[in-house]
């Protein structure tokens, strides 16, 4: 039973256009596929790998040494969400591209701490499209928001934003990974709402 004139928490409006299908959050939700892993920062390592061979490596201080960049960019979540103008900082794919030397492959395979990852085209993380995210809004990436590191892939649906990275796999071939294998689409661009297979 609903009281007159009661209709409930309406969503804000977003202050421009969103891909279709979305709504506009200003919160920044969070949902995993399983616990967050922690990380012991000793341990911690970020590597770049062809054929399993590795090809660069870094401990957390190598990586807190390179360059890094301010950006504000626009979120977009295959559960319909969209945060608009977030802050990071982090490493450029292409900065930690230039170390594995020449890149042949057209594809990589993120890979996660807990297991979890993700496969792109490489086209979708060079060319300043893709970064290792290390700070959100100013402060140390939270674990529930993929700390201490995450890649960052804004244009593409957020489940290809894989959290607590911990390699790239070069591949000269495309391959699923783990909601891939399960019907989520191979790309996932936002704006042609490419969410599951056959989209």
């Amino acid at each position: 039973m609903a009281t007159r004139g009661f209709f409930g928490n309406r969503r804000p409006e977003a202050p421009r256009e969103i891909p279709p299908g979305q709504y506009y959050e200003t919160g920044f939700p969070t949902l995993t596929a399983g616990p967050t892993p922690r990380v012991d920062m000793a341990n911690w390592s970020f590597s770049i790998t062809r054929a399993k061979a590795p090809l660069a490596t870094w401990t957390w201080d190598q990586i807190m040494a390179l360059p890094m960049e301010e950006f504000t960019t626009d979120l977009h979540c295959v559960t319909k969400w969209s945060k608009l103008d977030s802050e990071w900082k982090g490493i450029s794919f292409d900065t930690l591209l230039e170390a594995a030397g020449e890149v042949t492959e057209d594809y990589v395979m993120i890979g996660s701490y807990g297991g979890y990852t993700t496969n792109l085209p490489l086209d979708d993380v060079t060319g300043g499209k893709a970064w290792l995210a290390l700070e959100f809004e100013g402060e140390p990436l939270e674990p529930n928001h993929g700390g201490p590191a995450r890649l960052l892939v804004p244009h593409l649906y957020l489940w290809k934003s894989a959290k607590w990275v911990t390699s790239i796999e070069l591949m000269d071939t495309d391959a699923p990974g783990f909601w891939e294998a399960s019907g989520y689409h191979m790309r996932g661009d936002p704006w042609s709402e490419e969410r599951y297979w056959g989209d």
